[in-house]
């Protein structure tokens, strides 16, 4: 038999050139690999408000919450550290947040007077008790929806807290615009929310090079809607003024 010749070994710098070929082969591999939908893309637009048939302000668009749920669902992580809902003169501060399942809310009072924050929302309801100026009670919002928060001192005191299962949500500015950037490409719901409108639905795709979203949103409820105590009663003659 013929003696069989040895296998030549590639020096390092051959071996470190084909170890880069690998990779970079791999790599394009994996990109090939991943869905459309991974890539980041943006939705914007802007929020037209009326009310019985009237153009109002734009700046009013700016208590609504803009949203996005792709058809791939995105993990909606808890907010850290928890976000704040202050009571100053007499009014919730901010009136309208968004937050993600699971999050907290911390409900701080500014005021030199007596407040309690609570809510009978299903599934997320809580009561922080009556409480005077300091950084409040936090309450974790373990399930999906939409709560309102009221003051069993003052009656026309009231907040909104929308609590969402997506990441992808932004609040509009005092133009009525909004920009959702770093969403994922692809089909998904478009919702907007007002407090005093009946929320505006419609499938989009992100990352479409079509013109920015219009939204029309008609303002038909009432900004301070009757509602009862903690207890289920009627608030006392004077109850925006005792405390």
């Amino acid at each position: 038999m013929m003696p069989q010749k040895p296998r030549a070994t590639p020096c390092p710098a051959q071996a470190r050139d084909e170890g880069r070929v690998r990779v970079r082969v791999v790599a394009a591999v994996v990109l090939l690999l991943v869905p459309l939908s991974a890539f980041a893309a943006e939705i914007a637009g802007h929020i037209d408000l009326s009310a019985e048939g009237k153009p109002l302000r734009a700046d009013e668009a700016q208590d609504a919450i803009v949203y996005f749920r792709p058809k791939v669902p995105a993990q909606a992580v808890p907010i850290t550290p928890p976000q704040v809902m202050s009571t100053v003169r007499k009014q919730f501060v901010p009136r309208v947040m968004a937050t993600t399942v699971g999050s907290e809310v911390r409900f701080p009072n500014q005021d030199p007077i007596l407040h309690n924050a609570f809510s009978t929302s299903k599934d997320n309801s809580f009561d922080v008790g009556l409480y005077g100026q300091g950084d409040g009670q936090a309450v974790t919002l373990a399930h999906v929806g939409y709560v309102r928060v009221y003051c069993n001192v003052h009656h026309s005191m009231i907040g909104h807290i929308l609590v969402l299962d997506t990441p992808y949500f932004v609040r509009p500015d005092n133009s009525g615009n909004f920009r959702l950037p770093d969403v994922p490409a692809g089909d998904g719901d478009l919702v907007v929310w007002h407090e005093r409108a009946t929320p505006w639905h419609a499938v989009v795709t992100a990352g479409d090079a079509s013109k920015p979203v219009t939204v029309p949103l008609e303002l038909s409820q009432r900004r301070v809607a009757p509602h009862m105590n903690k207890f289920g009663k009627p608030y006392g003659r004077g109850s925006d003024g005792g405390y």
